[in-house]
């Protein structure tokens, strides 16, 4: 049952990952074709979405540091809690 479980995280993060990636591209295509046009409007979408995928990749980032540290602290003081 484990490796069930090991499998449906992967392929979660395997989603996950394809569709930060496939954002960039949106974004990057969306500014690229602007400037190609010269249109202000795709180049606003463009850099919006670049702007709230970087918002939300650092905001994930932020907040895996805390729980690796609050794993480490556990296995380090097991009787205490936080």
């Amino acid at each position: 049952m484990d490796k069930d479980k090991e499998r449906q995280e992967i392929s979660l993060v395997g989603r996950l990952l394809s569709l930060e990636v496939l954002l960039v591209l949106m974004g990057a295509l969306s500014l690229f074709s602007g400037v190609m046009a010269a249109d202000p409007v795709r180049i606003g979408s463009g850099l919006a979405i670049l702007a709230a995928l970087c918002l939300v990749l650092f905001r994930r980032k932020k907040r895996r540091p805390t729980k690796a540290h609050d794993n480490a602290a556990r296995k380090r003081n097991p009787d205490e809690s936080p």
